[in-house]
């Protein structure tokens, strides 16, 4: 019964539970900084996964980022992860994103007017080095985030190790279903990330839709006898995808996973579907000049 299903299984055998803890701006220093995955560990997820014994072996890294693509470039930068995670090795690990920034310097590399500074190393050679990692045991899955159907077949064409997954942005007013069907029609799972809309995002202005506040969302909350987070939550896990919540508050993030005891009907997740206008929040705008951009192509 798809309400009892806790874990989801990726092409290559391993599993993975459906509901993880999403860790973006868990801290308030620059998010992207080379002690970014020590933040993480100071936040402590085994203290938090312990909440939930079921995932408490599973760690996803905070990804490849985008000065690491080049090939000889891959394998030094998920030692360094292991290293300030303190870990062997990981049980998935994502290419940030497609789109590549100059290597050798900062990490959000830019020129004297704030212009970001870009590679023109192809993710494809990315993912030929990550196969690597996989060989090398350290990572037991390899996966990508924020790439586009057409990024994902020209990877697949190529591939050796298989593409276990694919994070992107999913929530109502972006439900990604035809990205989602592809993905599936790969045998690759998608991971949900924002899936409350990213209500904390530091851009967000006045005014601006709030998912947990949709009438759509509320009406269902009080069907259910759930909080609009929960409906949010139990939306995605109910249409196959595993699911990133992002909490810092200890009764929010137990309360993220108190989703077990019901399950949406199709007709409720149609409804939530429907609020579908192409609201993307997390568009990385700034980088639309990027030849691999990802957002340009209708999904």
């Amino acid at each position: 019964m798809a309400a009892l299903r806790r874990a989801i299984s990726f092409s290559n055998g391993k599993s993975i539970p459906v509901l993880g803890l999403g860790t973006w701006k868990v801290s308030q220093q620059t998010r992207l900084t080379a002690t970014g995955e020590r933040e993480v560990v100071r936040f402590d997820p085994r203290k938090r996964l312990a909440l939930i014994p079921w995932i408490k072996s599973n760690l996803t890294s905070i990804k490849l980022w985008n000065t690491f693509h080049a090939k000889s470039s891959v394998l030094p930068a998920l030692n360094t992860t292991l290293a300030n995670l303190g870990l062997n090795y990981l049980d998935l690990y994502l290419i940030h994103w497609p789109t590549g920034f100059k290597e050798g310097g900062d990490i959000l590399p830019a020129d004297s007017t704030g212009k970001r500074l870009y590679s023109d190393v192809d993710y494809v050679e990315t993912w030929e080095a990550m196969e690597e990692c996989v060989k090398l045991g350290l990572t037991r899955s390899i996966g990508v985030s924020n790439f586009n159907k057409n990024q994902l077949e020209r990877v697949l064409k190529v591939a050796k190790v298989p593409v276990a997954n694919n994070q992107i942005e999913v929530h109502p007013y972006l439900p990604q279903n035809k990205l989602i069907e592809f993905c599936k029609s790969k045998d690759i799972i998608v991971t949900a990330y924002s899936p409350l809309g990213s209500p904390d995002r530091p851009w967000a202005k006045p005014g601006d839709p709030a998912l947990t506040e949709e009438p759509k969302v509320k009406t269902l909350a009080q069907k259910y006898k759930k909080s609009p987070a929960q409906i949010l939550i139990r939306f995605q896990i109910d249409r196959g995808l595993i699911v990133i919540p992002k909490s810092v508050t200890k009764s929010r993030i137990e309360e993220n996973f108190q989703i077990w005891d019901f399950q949406l009907s199709p007709e409720d997740i149609k409804l939530l579907e429907s609020l579908e206008c192409n609201g993307r929040v997390c568009t990385s705008s700034e980088l639309s000049d990027h030849p691999y951009y990802p957002f340009h192509d209708e999904y």
